[in-house]
């Protein structure tokens, strides 16, 4: 008979491997951390979630920041990943095409997108810059269709202003009862609100 591994629960279950172990955890981690608020999910009930012990998960990620910070680049990586848009289209087209996988995100993954925007510890670095490379990422995609322009940080202040919108406005949809507002509503209004930004800032 094999023994369990060390930090391993008996469950009759054959050992994972390394990367299924912590795609499992970072999956839990998700659901924890997109229902919960970071300083209430408790690692000792993740571990039970994994059937796991708690020294065992503190083997894959050596503390709870280290945790935490693993599960939001997963989410980060998953939303960047799903927004990627077929750069043959026209520039309106992958506009309207992106809000919509965006949108798509929010609605698969509710979890995983509360957990990437509102986890939360304060102001820790390593948390900000997770979130400000894919508030990046998103800047740099707009960027790519626009002219050069004589005021690029005030115009990078502008989109970012943008991304802020379509972040909470997501969330506000997300969180209200069916039927409050369409996916092509949303998707229009932030089109239209990028157009008219847009529109100012480079005329």
């Amino acid at each position: 008979m094999v023994r369990a591994a060390t930090g391993e629960k008996k469950t009759g279950r054959t050992r994972q491997t390394v990367e299924s172990r912590r795609g499992q955890l970072i999956a839990l981690g998700l659901a924890f951390f997109g229902t919960r608020a970071y300083d209430v999910v408790s690692i000792d009930d993740i571990a039970e979630a994994a059937g796991i012990s708690k020294g065992l998960l503190y083997h894959y990620f050596p503390t709870k920041r280290d945790y935490y910070a693993a599960v939001l680049e997963t989410a980060a990586e998953d939303l960047r990943l799903q927004t990627v848009i077929d750069p043959t289209l026209t520039s309106d087209v992958r506009l309207r095409t992106g809000l919509e996988a965006y949108l798509d995100f929010v609605k698969a993954r509710g979890p995983a997108y509360v957990a990437l925007m509102r986890g939360g510890i304060g102001s820790d670095p390593v948390i900000a810059v997770i979130l400000d490379r894919v508030r990046g990422h998103f800047i740099d995609t707009i960027l790519k269709d626009l002219p050069p322009h004589p005021r690029p940080r005030a115009l990078r202040v502008l989109l970012r202003g943008w991304v802020g919108f379509v972040e909470e406005t997501s969330l506000a949809w997300l969180e209200s009862p069916p039927g409050t507002i369409s996916r092509a509503q949303l998707v229009a209004t932030a089109s239209s609100v990028l157009v008219s930004l847009l529109g100012d800032m480079l005329t």
